[in-house]
C-alpha cells in the first residue's frame, strides 16, 4: 500500500473528526477569500468610477449621497441645481471641465442620464454599434444595459419616472436606441445616456407658447455637475466658493469615498477577525485530531517501523495527512467563497449596482491559500515529530 492510499484509509476510519477539521479550515478560507474578492473589486470599482472627477456640485444635502448618486448612480439625488451654475463653473479659471448630468428616470432599473458627449470621453466609452445621439429622445445604452434588456440599435423603450423600475411610465415619450457602447468596466456600462434636452422634454412637455418656452428655459435645472480642477490650487479654493452659494453644495469624491471605506472597513475587519478565529479553531481541531490519530495508531506505526519504514517516512505520513485535509479544506473554502460572491454579485446586479465576479481573483488570494497550508503544517509538526520518535518495542508491548 502506498502512502496516499494509507493516509486515505486512515482518514476514512474517523469521518467525523476528518469532516470537522476540513469544515473549520474551509470556513476560515471561505471568509478570507470572500472578503478579499469583494474588497478588491469594490475598491477598484469605486476608484475607477471616480477617477478624473475632482468635485461634484449639486443641491444642498448629504455630500456622500451626492457622490453616490452622481458618480456611482446607486443612490437618490439630493435635488437639482440651476442650469446657470454650469456656465458659471465653466467661466471659472480654476475649472478645467464641468459636465452636467440630469437624472430622474430609469428603464428597468437602469438610470437614464441626460449628459453631454464629454461624459463618454471621460470614461473612455466607445461605440460598439450605431452612433451618438443627434436629436431629442435618442439614447445610447451601456453594454450591461444592452445585455440585460436585449435592446439593440433601432429598439425603442419608455422611461419610468424616478429611480425605481416600478415607477409610473412616461408613455408619451418614446426613446429610440441609436447606439450601443462597448464594455468599459465602469459605471458607463449600466447607464442609458441621452442629451439634456431629452430629459427636460420628458418632464416639461412641448411648450408652444413663446413666453412659456422662455420661462421653462430660464427655470431649467440639472441634477449634478462633475468638475475637474484646472490646477492644484482649485482644491483649496473652489469647494468653498461653491458652498458659499445657498443653492449649491460641493462634494469631493476622494474625501467621501475615504469616509465610506472607513465605515465599510469596520465590517471587513470584523470578518477578518472572524476568519482568524476560525483559523485558530481549525489549527486546534487539526492538532487534536492528529494527536488522537497518533495514539490510535501506535501499534500500526510500530508495525510500519518493523517493516522498514524510516522515522522520516513515518513523520511524512502525518504531514501528508495534514496536507490532504488542507487540500480538501481549500477546495471547499474557495468553492464556498465563490458561491457567496456570486450570490452577492447577483443581488447587486438586480439592484443595478456595482458588478462583482467570483472569477476576478486578486493576488492576495494566493497568500490565503498558503496560509491555510501553513496552518495545516503547523498543526501536524508536533504529532509528526512524536510519531517519528515513538519507541517500537513500547508500542508493541501496549498492543
Amino acid at each position: 500500500m502506498n502512502a496516499l492510499h494509507y493516509v486515505t484509509a486512515q482518514l476514512a476510519r474517523r469521518p467525523l473528526q476528518t469532516a470537522l477539521s476540513i469544515l473549520l479550515l474551509a470556513l476560515g478560507v471561505a471568509t478570507l477569500v470572500f472578503v478579499l474578492l469583494v474588497q478588491n473589486q469594490m475598491t477598484r470599482n469605486l476608484t475607477r468610477d471616480a477617477a478624473g472627477v475632482d468635485m461634484v456640485v449639486g443641491a444642498k444635502g448629504s455630500p456622500l449621497q451626492l457622490i453616490l448618486s452622481a458618480v456611482y448612480h446607486v443612490d437618490v439625488p439630493t435635488g437639482n441645481v440651476p442650469l446657470s451654475a454650469v456656465e458659471t463653473l465653466r467661466a471659472n479659471k480654476l475649472v478645467a471641465s464641468a459636465m452636467p448630468l440630469s437624472l430622474g428616470d430609469n428603464y428597468r432599473g437602469f438610470r437614464i442620464v441626460g449628459a453631454e458627449p464629454a461624459l463618454l470621453a471621460h470614461y473612455g466609452g466607445t461605440l460598439a454599434q450605431g452612433a451618438l445621439w443627434q436629436g431629442r429622445l435618442q439614447a445610447v445604452i451601456g453594454a450591461e444595459v444592452a445585455r440585460t434588456t436585449g435592446l439593440t440599435v433601432g429598439g425603442a423603450f419608455f422611461g419610468a419616472h424616478g429611480l425605481s423600475a416600478d415607477g409610473p411610465v412616461h408613455d408619451d415619450a418614446e426613446y429610440r436606441v441609436v447606439g450601443v457602447l462597448a464594455p468599459t468596466g465602469t459605471v458607463l456600462d449600466r447607464l442609458v445616456l441621452t442629451d439634456l434636452e431629452s430629459v427636460w422634454f420628458v418632464h416639461e412637455g412641448e411648450a408652444t407658447d413663446p413666453t412659456e418656452r422662455e420661462i421653462l428655459m430660464a427655470e431649467r435645472e440639472v441634477t449634478a455637475i462633475l468638475v475637474r480642477y484646472a490646477s492644484p490650487l482649485a482644491a483649496a479654493i473652489l469647494p468653498r466658493q461653491v458652498n458659499a452659494d445657498p443653492k449649491l453644495q460641493a462634494a469631493v469624491p476622494a474625501n467621501e469615498v475615504a469616509r465610506l471605506f472607513a465605515v465599510v472597513g469596520a465590517g471587513i475587519d470584523t470578518m477578518r477577525a472572524f476568519a482568524a478565529i476560525l483559523f485558530g479553531a481549525a489549527l486546534l481541531a487539526l492538532f487534536v485530531a492528529l494527536m488522537n490519530a497518533l495514539e490510535e495508531r501506535r501499534y500500526d506505526i510500530a508495525i510500519l517501523r518493523l517493516l522498514g519504514a524510516s522515522r522520516a517516512r513515518v513523520a511524512a505520513l502525518l504531514l501528508l495527512e495534514a496536507w490532504m485535509l488542507a487540500a480538501a479544506a481549500l477546495l471547499l473554502g474557495v468553492l464556498l467563497a465563490m458561491v457567496g460572491v456570486a450570490v452577492v454579485g447577483q443581488w447587486l446586479a438586480q439592484a443595478r449596482s456595482f458588478p462583482l465576479s467570483p472569477f476576478d481573483w486578486p493576488a492576495e488570494v494566493g497568500l490565503v491559500l498558503l496560509l491555510a497550508a501553513g496552518v495545516a503544517t503547523l498543526a501536524a509538526l508536533l504529532p509528526a515529530w512524536r510519531a517519528s520518535r515513538m519507541q517500537v518495542h513500547d508500542a508493541l508491548a501496549q498492543g
